[in-house]
């Protein structure tokens, strides 16, 4: 199994990225695991405290079961994936089943900043991007799919994930084997990426 952890800063484009990878191979041939899955049930906690959570803070997630679930795909065993929603701030009591695959992507903020995650990974991959490029894509995303408006969108940003982004996730960038600038946009970095995957799937 070849292991590749995308990184890098809310609103980068690490999703259009992992998006336009697996539009070139089959199904049967790549797995995705999201840290986002991992983060950790708030549900004993009031919904508002749940809100004020910093969910850009590697405290926030639960590198421990994900570590467990990648060593077990790498053994060819299936994981129940943990399915979270950003709505409540809580896991669902549902999950996925994530059978192993010839490739496994594993996407998040945050995936670079654990080593015992990290030294799972045969490619480390930090997507970049300016930004005021990703702030405007967060405002974007977080009013339609996490219920929040503008003024809590910016309230958030300035108080913690701006800080996260310059504490915790810019410093991943000197873990990384290949630097994607201008994310899901920068075509020519994708392909190269994906033709070193399936030269990858060829030699094994």
């Amino acid at each position: 199994m070849l292991v590749i952890g995308i990184a890098g800063g809310t609103g980068s484009g690490k999703t259009t990225v992992v998006r336009k990878i697996i539009e070139k191979f089959t199904r049967g041939e790549v797995a995705i695991l999201s840290h986002d899955s991992y983060y950790f049930d708030l549900s004993h906690i009031d919904l508002e405290d749940r809100r004020k959570t910093n969910f850009d803070h590697p405290n926030s997630i639960e590198f421990d079961l994900m570590v467990e679930h990648v060593n077990r795909l790498k053994k060819g065993e299936p994981i129940e994936e943990p399915v979270y929603s950003m709505l409540s701030c809580t896991r669902t009591g549902e999950t996925k089943t994530v059978e192993p695959k010839h490739v496994l992507l594993i996407e998040g903020i945050l995936c670079l900043t654990n080593k015992e995650l990290r030294d799972l990974m045969d490619i480390k991959v930090f997507v970049d991007c300016a930004s005021d490029v990703r702030l405007s894509r967060v405002i974007r995303r977080d009013i339609a799919e996490r219920g929040r408006d503008t003024f809590q969108v910016l309230e958030r940003y300035e108080k913690t994930v701006r800080p996260s982004h310059i504490q915790f996730i810019e410093p991943t960038k000197q873990f990384a084997d290949i630097i994607i600038p201008q994310g899901g946009m920068n075509q020519v970095a994708i392909n190269i990426l994906t033709n070193y995957i399936k030269q990858s799937l060829k030699n094994h």
